[in-house]
């Protein structure tokens, strides 16, 4: 009876151990229909028909207010791992200074780039100095010859 009740409360954390493991799946920004988005045509569309079908863009860009861009992003996170992107759209519309659609252009997770510090140590001059000498280093300089009295 002792070992059953062993097995079961083993099972149990095991079961609750891997629960514990699965992945979260998420989704950013605009929610884009392909189909809609296939629509817009250049030189028939303008921002308000693109507005209309497709909604506010998530940005519009930083140097040309006439292009808009709809980003959408698929991540999925593990524990406590960091999310990783399993698939990603961005859609920009090029409008003409008459507000006119000029072109459209998508693209997807190829531009997603991966960033990794080269460490966690910020390069400084002088001297390295460690954790004792930081913390004891002032232990005496006060009042010593040359520095300046507390007068």
């Amino acid at each position: 009876m002792n070992t059953r009740l062993v097995r079961i409360s083993l099972a149990l954390c095991a079961a609750a151990t891997v629960g514990g493991c699965t992945g979260v799946l998420a989704h950013k920004g605009a929610v884009v229909d392909p189909q809609l988005a296939a629509s817009i045509q250049p030189g028939i569309d303008n921002k308000t028909s693109v507005e209309k079908l497709l909604g506010r863009p998530t940005f519009t860009g930083q140097f040309n207010a006439n292009d808009w861009y709809y980003l959408s992003r698929d991540t999925k996170q593990i524990a406590f791992r960091n999310p990783r992107v399993r698939e990603q759209t961005v859609l920009l519309v090029k409008f003409d200074q008459a507000g006119n659609v000029a072109a459209i252009q998508k693209s997807g997770k190829e531009y997603v780039a991966g960033l990794d510090p080269s460490s966690r140590k910020t390069p400084t001059l002088g001297r390295q100095r460690g954790f004792f000498e930081d913390l004891f280093g002032n232990i005496g300089t006060v009042g010593a010859p040359g520095l300046p009295s507390g007068q």
